[in-house]
This record gives C-alpha cells, sequence and structure tokens, in this order.
C-alpha cells in the first residue's frame, strides 16, 4: 500500500463537526472536498473553500482520504458497504479515517473488509466540539498501520493540536476512547450529583463552583459542565456542545466492552443510568448538561 501522504481529502457529512473540520482543512494546502445531503450545508462549505460535490461517490472518487463521521457501527457499514455504499469507488491505497466513537469491535470488522480491496483504516476518534475543530484543536487518538497513518498525517496534524498514536491496529483508538468517555461520563454524572446536593444544601452555586475548582474536587468536567448545568435550568437551557444522548451510546460502549472484557465497572454503570433516564425524559437532544434536572427538577435556592 502506498505511503505517499494524502494531497486530497473528502469530508462526507458537513455537519456541526464535518463542516469546521472541513473548513479547517481548505485553508490548508490540501485539496478538499465536500458532500452534504443538505444543500444548505453544502453552500455554507462553498463559501468556506471547500469544492462541494453532487454526491458521495463523486467527492470519494480519486481521493487519497475519506474523512466520516457516523453515528455508530451500523451507520459505519451502510456508509461504506450499503446501497450506495462509497468503498467500492475508493482507489487502492486511498485511507478512510473514522473520526467516530463506535466501539472497537465493529472498526476491527470494518478494516479487515476494507484491506480486503487494499484500502486502509485509520481509527482516529476525537474529542473536542465544533469550535475547536475550526481552530485544529481537537484532540485525537490513532491506531492504525503505520503506513496508513502516514497518508492520513497531513489531514490528522491539520485537525489536531494533540495527536496520540496508541497502536498500529485499527481499534486501539476506539480502545482508548471507550477508557476516556468511561470517565467522561461519570464525571458529569458525579459532577451533576454534586451540585445537586448543594443547591439542596441551600449553598450558593456559583460559590459552590469557584470553591470546588480550588481544590482537590476540581475535575474538568466539574469546570466545563458546571456553568452550563446551571444554565440547563434556564429558559432553552445550555447551547448544545455535547448531547446527552452522545453519552448513552458512548457509556453504553463502554459497558459493552466491560461485559465482554469481564471487568466489573459499577461506577460507570451507575452513570449510564442517570444519562438513560435524562433520555427517557426526552432530554437527548439537549446538552449533556441536562442530565443535572434529572436529578433535581428545579433548584431550590
Amino acid at each position: 500500500m502506498s505511503t505517499t501522504a494524502a494531497r486530497t481529502v473528502a469530508v462526507l457529512g458537513l455537519g456541526a463537526m464535518g463542516l469546521p473540520m472541513a473548513t479547517r482543512l481548505a485553508t490548508g494546502d490540501l485539496a478538499v472536498r465536500g458532500f452534504d445531503i443538505s444543500a444548505e450545508r453544502g453552500e455554507l462549505a462553498a463559501r468556506a473553500g471547500v469544492a462541494v460535490a453532487a454526491s458521495a461517490r463523486e467527492a470519494v472518487t480519486g481521493a487519497d482520504a475519506v474523512l466520516l463521521a457516523v453515528r455508530d457501527g451500523a451507520q459505519l457499514d451502510a456508509v461504506l458497504f450499503g446501497e450506495d455504499g462509497i468503498a467500492a469507488h475508493l482507489r487502492r491505497g486511498a485511507v478512510v479515517l473514522l473520526t467516530s466513537t463506535v466501539g472497537a469491535e465493529p472498526v476491527v470488522a470494518t478494516a479487515a473488509r476494507l484491506a480486503g480491496a487494499g484500502i486502509g483504516l485509520v481509527d482516529a476518534p476525537l474529542s473536542g466540539g465544533p469550535v475547536r475543530a475550526g481552530e485544529g484543536d481537537l484532540l485525537i487518538v490513532v491506531g492504525a498501520a503505520a503506513a496508513d497513518l502516514e497518508v492520513a498525517r497531513p489531514v490528522l496534524e491539520r485537525l489536531a493540536s494533540t495527536l496520540t498514536v496508541v497502536g498500529e491496529r485499527p481499534g486501539d483508538g476506539q480502545a482508548l476512547k471507550t477508557v476516556n468517555q468511561l470517565l467522561c461520563g461519570v464525571h458529569i454524572a458525579a459532577a451533576a450529583e454534586a451540585l445537586a446536593l448543594a443547591d439542596a444544601l441551600g449553598l450558593d452555586r456559583a460559590g459552590t463552583l469557584e470553591a470546588l475548582q480550588s481544590g482537590a474536587a476540581a475535575s474538568f468536567m466539574l469546570g466545563n459542565r458546571g456553568p452550563r448545568m446551571l444554565e440547563a435550568y434556564e429558559e432553552g437551557g445550555a447551547e448544545v456542545l455535547s448531547r446527552l444522548d452522545i453519552f448513552v451510546k458512548d457509556l453504553g460502549i463502554v459497558a459493552d466492552a466491560a461485559r465482554r472484557e469481564a471487568v466489573p465497572t459499577p461506577v460507570a454503570a451507575a452513570a449510564q443510568q442517570l444519562f438513560l433516564l435524562g433520555a427517557a425524559q426526552g432530554k437527548g437532544a439537549q446538552d449533556d448538561s441536562a442530565v443535572i434536572t434529572a436529578l433535581a427538577p428545579q433548584l431550590r435556592g
């Protein structure tokens, strides 16, 4: 397989993350093609310097790298191998960059299927929202064969401020992201419990946050989600930067991995139940900070 670094990249899906990533890539020396079923998103991409294709097939034909952001393993399979799947239109030596968190098992299976056609899979789940995507400030962990990584490197380095190669097998990136999401989900749930209890005890909410962030109880999620948890009670709620139902999915991946490896994860399981409760209450499309309202429907103080 060729080790020539990518010069042409196709970005499929120009949504909340796809558009800023495509825009960021287009400001460098890569030729960027984009495709989205929404004409409006395509128009936004075109104004940002992205060459918008009329179809996914047109976008990927001849591309060195194809960047995908999908919801789960089933959608990954459909995009690549479904009725209008793109895998049949990729050239030998091209790589697929998977930026989503879908779990290790579907990635391993997909990589093996692509390899039979001479196509590499770069397992590169990322962290960071749309703003950071547009600034090239994403955190990306990678599992990929060395040759495939070299093809994808210009794309990855344009998007990431922190790029960590965790292994040479597709699925290694997913494994580390699974561990990461275990901690993130637990930390958000713990922050929600702490702030709900602080309010019930009559403590000043802003003062409590400031005090906790000054000591050993501090965490990134408390500092980042804490203010948004208080905004969750305002009309319209907090700005949606990361949907609550994403953690329903991701903690489900954690649970599946833990069950498969026979590792007990009771704290993660409790956090998963809290996010499931929020989703059952119709909060799935809200910011994940809204999980506090599943515990405390209203503030008391």
